[in-house]
């Protein structure tokens, strides 16, 4: 099965929407401050945006609570084209732990991190709905070691059943990733060596 290019899907559409005069309205979803200020940046030249943290895989309410920080002190500290705003949902990680259940034990980047998106994802595609937004979308396609492909396919799935346009999207192409560490470097943001949940934390501390 080939790959589809799914940032040159996200040009195609943004080509089609002029920045001066829409309302267009985007709920996305922000796993981190490092990983959402290039999405902000780029995307807010065509969107209204309301950022959902909602992260119930962050290991520690102490981290959930510093990473939720750092996203409002991005947000507040940045200019953006269009109106940036942010919702967060209160810490519970026993809706990732019942998630995730029975593949304690997968590798990282395989069926449990899936499953650990959709998760997220799914409550961002509800609030889009519930909302009347345009699109839902999330941030983790900016990291090198998320499965664009699968968030993209998820987030797919998603639409259908909420009926709700999700917005394509492979954020680490066109030197995403790279402008997200440069962001991070000027506002000084808090960035983590891991994803946020026990697994990818202690594979960490294994190295």
């Amino acid at each position: 099965m080939n790959k589809i290019n799914y940032q040159k899907e996200l040009d195609k559409l943004l080509d089609g929407i002029d920045k001066e005069n829409n309302d267009l309205r985007l709920l996305l979803h922000g796993c981190c401050a490092p990983c959402s200020s290039y999405c902000l940046v780029y995307l807010s030249e065509y969107f209204d945006i309301t950022v959902l943290f909602y992260n119930p895989n962050i290991d520690t309410e102490t981290e959930y609570i510093k990473r939720e920080e750092e996203l409002k002190r991005f947000i507040s500290e940045s200019s953006f084209k269009h109106k940036v705003d942010v919702i967060c949902a209160e810490y519970n990680s026993k809706e990732f732990y019942d998630c995730v259940r029975g593949f304690e034990h997968f590798p990282e980047g395989q069926d449990r991190c899936f499953k650990c998106y959709e998760l997220r994802m799914e409550l961002a595609a509800k609030l889009a709905k519930e909302n009347n937004y345009d699109y839902f979308c999330t941030t983790l396609s900016i990291s090198p070691l998320k499965n664009a492909q699968k968030i993209n396919e998820i987030g797919m799935e998603l639409s259908e059943k909420y009926g709700v346009k999700w917005l394509p999207s492979d954020f680490k192409k066109k030197n995403g990733f790279k402008q997200s560490v440069q962001l991070s470097e000027e506002h000084n943001l808090y960035r983590q060596n891991f994803c946020g949940c026990i697994f990818s934390k202690k594979k960490e501390e294994a190295k």
